[in-house]
């Protein structure tokens, strides 16, 4: 016995089926319409035309869901004023960074600073020179001690020694920058006596030289602008904050200095160099 199965034409009439059709390929669930020239095959998107009765039944039309409440009209919704705020752009890396500031160099400062420590320094070195050794014609210890005794000063001996010694050590401190503000406020105490002791030597007031004071003042006031400057970088002392960046410290070194110039000239002196 086999499954092939034949055809229908071929089986005899004792065969072939009678009564109900068995089989479902002997009778097909649904019919499609035949193509005509009144229903023809769709071809282009006119075509399908769903809502029309002559539309080709081959096609079928999806339902389109509506929500409840899609007919009526738009309400155009108020905006709030929080949105109304302005809008800011965000900065990009390249902005902030090119905004920010720098720190700059000290350019030629510690170079005028170095310059002006020179010139200060030397010039103290060498007039203290000349009042401790002589040299360079200068008066001597002795000399000098006349001089001062001349002058009026109590202590004439001990204050020749102080100020020559002064001079000498000041001055050589600020040419190398060492112990700056204790250098400069040396020279700046004793060229305030010789401001007095000048001023006094003459009637009234007299600045230009050489019987006026104009060199002991520039001096003094070089002197005091050390101090509150700093010695710079070009300096043994370069590496100290207050080198570059004096502070409160400085401006007290200052007053100390003026005191004990002023203090020196009333207890030892006097005199009253205005007159």
């Amino acid at each position: 016995m086999t499954d092939e199965r034949k055809d229908p034409s071929e089986l005899s009439d004792a065969d072939k089926p009678t009564g109900n059709v068995s089989s479902p390929y002997d009778s097909p669930t649904e019919q499609f319409p035949t193509v005509s020239a009144k229903n023809p095959l769709p071809r282009t998107d006119d075509d399908l035309d769903f809502g029309s009765t002559n539309a080709n039944s081959l096609t079928e039309q999806i339902p389109i869901y509506r929500a409840p409440g899609a007919d009526q009209p738009t309400v155009a919704l108020e905006r709030e004023t929080a949105y109304d705020a302005p809008i800011t752009a965000v900065p990009t890396a390249e902005a902030v960074a090119g905004t920010t500031e720098t720190p700059r160099g000290r350019g030629t400062l510690d170079l005028g600073l170095l310059a002006l420590r020179l010139a200060v320094g030397g010039t103290a070195l060498v007039h203290g020179l000349q009042k401790l050794t002589g040299i360079w014609n200068g008066p001597g210890l002795g000399g000098f001690e006349t001089m001062l005794a001349d002058a009026g000063f109590q202590q004439a001996k001990w204050m020749a020694i102080l100020g020559a010694v002064g001079e000498v050590a000041g001055g050589a401190l600020l040419i190398l920058g060492l112990l700056t503000p204790v250098a400069a406020a040396s020279v700046l105490a004793v060229m305030i006596n010789a401001w007095a002791l000048r001023q006094a030597s003459a009637p009234g007031l007299e600045y230009f030289a050489p019987a006026g004071t104009e060199y002991e003042m520039l001096l003094g006031i070089c002197a005091g602008v050390i101090i509150l400057t700093g010695p710079g970088r070009i300096s043994l002392d370069g590496r100290r904050g207050w080198a570059t960046r004096p502070f409160v410290g400085s401006l007290v070194v200052l007053i100390l200095g003026i005191a004990a110039g002023v203090c020196t000239w009333i207890f030892l002196n006097g005199a009253n160099p205005l007159i």
